[in-house]
């Protein structure tokens, strides 16, 4: 129920439209489609951090039977990138390659054994380069550059922005406190890895990839292979989840397409695990400062932050994490005065893109710590502090971000109650601690990455003449569900079971366009546009019926696949008649229905990145165990509580802030990427890298807060992406709480924890 409406379909958890195909092993994957005379694709990587290519050999390659061909940087030098901005990357390393795991060459073979043979007899010569690993060295060394277009040094970037009067503000302060902060990077660890296959018949490609965005992959596909976009189809097949990591256009897509069209067959490249560490693409490391000023009694009157990023590599979409990082600290909480100032740096590290929450995770970690200091240096309860400077609905940031609905004290006390934190915080045995924390996050960009008046969303939708529902949508559900909650979008707005509808996704042929799945934007913005395809076509019906029946429209309702008069019990119709109806009568029962955000740009220089036309809100609770012994923490229990505006399907969204609570649990405590001093990977496996396994996992308590957002589709707006941000710092202050130091550095190793305790290390 949604306000005072009462819906048959939408409100109820329902399982995935997918799921049994997901269960029973018959959902195809990229890497399970049957293509006939498929070749197998693989690729040579860098075992150089940094170095000059002199020359490739590959003749000892080609000439080995069973490989029908090899390709180099050669056969497509025209640079890409997924943001205007960082146009920096070939599909195959041109002159130099930047990190150990950079692409350099691609083979295709009749089997696996033939192709990694291959690899082995390509011979490259390097000239070896200096390798730059630290972001700070890389701020500073002018002699070596890892991308001649970086003006200064390494620095890909800076950012500096003011808002309000920063210093009037830190003098109107009582107190003021500094602190710094540091994130390490984290990768998405989706089970399915990378893959792509790629067909090349009669002048046309298609493409099938394990992406997130088939539309960007499109228009890369078309800009780097000189292919007129007409002649490249792109299908997302069943999709192992992407988390960020696949959405972005990424050098095995290309690597298989320019396979394809040398050999004339099919070819498949399938990432192993190490190679989709190698690649990376997550979160970024991040050094952080803040400086707060606050009243006495808690209230803030300025914060200056301040970031530096560890790029690796490339640009990917790093220029916008940077920005985010900025930009999304001036909530949920009232900040009069902000100034932020960041900036991101090349270094011989694979690179980082966007993850889950993207931009937004390591500053709040960091702010909601800085916040819980403030608080225990003024005697304030870090409940307290927070529903004091808590933003409320219809108001407008410093950095003119437009709030509409907002729900963030009722997450907070929610958590508040589960948690049962007037008992507990500061009151537990030594060891044992609550903490608390709060975000908010985007539901949808405001912008499409590159410049166009075209919609962000589009959604058509046709209706057979027996009723049977047709959902062509170019939106990619990637495992979060979003094919299912167009079905029950459609359902419930025709008035027909959900049976009836299915749902044809995410191929540019037959499909229109939708942007892709970031920036939590799937449920809104092609919701938006499912929303008002399915409204056109009902509206139409009922004029048809209405005119037939000589009755009032407006006396009219479709309701569980019929026709109904209002008040009445007995059907006048089915729905499928009523589609018999239409057609007999010249109606279209088709309807084409679109979504573009309203102009929300702040009025200055880069206001347009972090403008969205909703924001979801949260909270979340943590209790901890640590054992002063070993340094191990125990997560008991995380309680969250979301801003979702209204749960479309309440079962999906509990999966999603499970799942979100679940990443940055790991994240808090245990993901760790480590280099060797020549840039490789320390640990690209499952087996060194540690992500939480079932084992390891807290008890999860989910509320679903419903604030009904003007705006969205039904008063939807987003969960899955905030549901993460306050999961870490809830930890760290929770674990503060039991043994009384503070940590400032994650994740939150178990030598991490013994070295304060032995230590009673309390950051500066």
């Amino acid at each position: 129920m949604a306000g005072d409406n009462v819906y048959h379909c939408i409100g109820r958890g329902r399982p995935r439209t997918d799921s049994l195909a997901k269960v029973t092993g018959a959902a195809q994957f990229t890497a399970d489609i049957p293509v006939h005379r498929c070749l197998v694709g693989k690729i040579l990587r860098s075992p150089h951090a940094h170095a000059r290519i002199l020359s490739i050999d590959t003749q000892r390659a080609k000439a080995l039977p069973g490989v029908k061909a090899v390709v180099t940087g050669v056969d497509a030098p025209v640079k890409y990138g997924i943001l205007p901005v960082s146009q920096d990357e070939y599909p195959l390393a041109v002159e130099k390659v930047r990190f150990v795991g950079d692409e350099v060459a691609a083979v295709a073979a009749v089997d696996e054994a033939t192709a990694l043979r291959a690899l082995e007899l390509i011979e490259v010569t390097y000239e070896v380069l200096p390798v730059i690993l630290d972001p700070h060295e890389a701020l500073v060394r002018e002699d070596v550059k890892i991308h001649e277009r970086a003006v200064e040094a390494n620095i890909e970037r800076r950012v500096h922005l003011v808002f309000g009067d920063l210093e009037q503000a830190f003098a109107e302060a009582d107190y003021i406190r500094e602190d710094r902060f540091f994130k390490e990077a984290a990768s998405h660890a989706f089970l399915e890895p990378h893959s792509a296959l790629a067909q090349y018949q009669d002048g046309k490609l298609t493409l099938w990839s394990s992406t997130q965005v088939p539309h960007y992959v499109h228009r890369s596909l078309s800009s780097v292979l000189r292919i007129p976009m007409e002649k490249i189809r792109v299908i997302k097949p069943a999709l192992g989840g992407g988390f960020g990591g696949k959405g972005e256009p990424l050098p095995l897509e290309f690597a298989a397409s320019l396979l394809a069209m040398k050999t004339g067959r099919p070819v498949r490249v399938i990432h192993s695990r190490e190679e989709v560490f190698l690649t990376h693409r997550g979160r970024h490391p991040m050094e952080m400062t803040l400086k707060t000023g606050v009243k006495q009694d808690g209230t803030i009157t300025a914060v200056q932050f301040s970031s530096l990023l560890d790029g690796g590599a490339y640009g990917s979409y790093g220029v916008v994490t940077m920005i985010y990082s900025g930009q999304l600290l001036t909530a949920p909480y009232r900040v009069p005065a902000y100034a932020f100032d960041s900036v991101r740096v090349f270094t011989n590290k694979p690179p980082c893109g966007a993850q889950r929450g993207h931009g937004g995770v390591q500053p709040r970690f960091a702010f909601e710590v800085h916040l819980d200091r403030i608080a225990a240096d003024l005697g304030i309860d870090p409940l307290e502090i927070r529903r004091r400077n808590a933003i409320e609905a219809d108001t407008v940031t410093v950095n003119e971000l437009r709030i509409t609905s907002c729900a963030f004290k009722t997450c907070l006390d929610r958590v508040a109650e589960t948690v049962d934190w007037k008992n507990k915080h500061g009151k537990l045995p030594y060891g044992k601690g609550v903490g608390l924390a709060g975000g908010f996050y985007v539901t949808g960009a405001a912008y499409p990455i590159y410049a166009n008046p075209m919609p962000h969303s589009q959604v058509q939708i046709r209706v057979d003449r027996n009723g049977g529902v047709t959902v062509f949508s170019g939106a990619s559900d990637i495992g979060q569900g979003s094919d299912t909650l167009l079905v029950m979008i459609t359902a419930e707005t025709l008035g027909i079971p959900e049976t009836s509808v299915r749902v044809v996704s995410a191929d540019t042929e037959i499909t229109p366009v939708d942007l892709g799945s970031y920036s939590s934007r799937v449920t809104f913005m092609a919701g938006n546009a499912c929303h008002q395809a399915a409204l056109e076509i009902r509206d139409r019906l009922l004029a048809v019926c209405a005119k037939e029946l000589e009755r009032n429209q407006k006396d009219l309702r479709f309701r569980e696949g019929h026709l109904f008069a209002k008040e009445a019990r007995e059907p006048l119709m089915t729905f499928a008649e009523a589609s018999v109806l239409g057609e007999a009568s010249g109606v279209a029962l088709c309807a084409l229905g679109s979504y573009r955000p309203p102009e929300l740009a702040g009025s200055y220089k880069l206001g347009g990145v972090g403008p969205s036309p909703a924001y979801s809100f949260g909270a979340q609770a943590a209790e901890v165990e640590v054992d002063t012994e070993t340094g191990e923490i125990r997560v008991v229990k995380i309680h969250c509580a979301h801003d979702l505006g209204f749960a479309l399907n309440p079962l999906a969204a509990s999966g999603q802030a499970e799942g979100a609570v679940v990443m940055g649990f790991g994240e808090a405590v245990l993901e760790h990427h480590g280099f060797s001093p020549g840039g490789r990977h320390n640990g690209p496996t499952f087996l060194d890298y540690k992500i939480p396994t079932c084992l390891d996992v807290p008890d999860v308590d989910v509320t679903l807060v419903e604030s009904i957002d003007p705006a969205g589709p039904y008063g939807a707006k987003e969960i899955g992406e905030g549901s993460l941000h306050p999961s870490l710092p809830a930890i760290v202050n929770a674990l503060y709480d039991a043994v009384g130091c503070w940590f400032h550095d994650l994740p939150l190793t178990a030598e991490r924890v013994l070295a304060a305790l032995d230590h009673k290390e309390t950051p500066s």
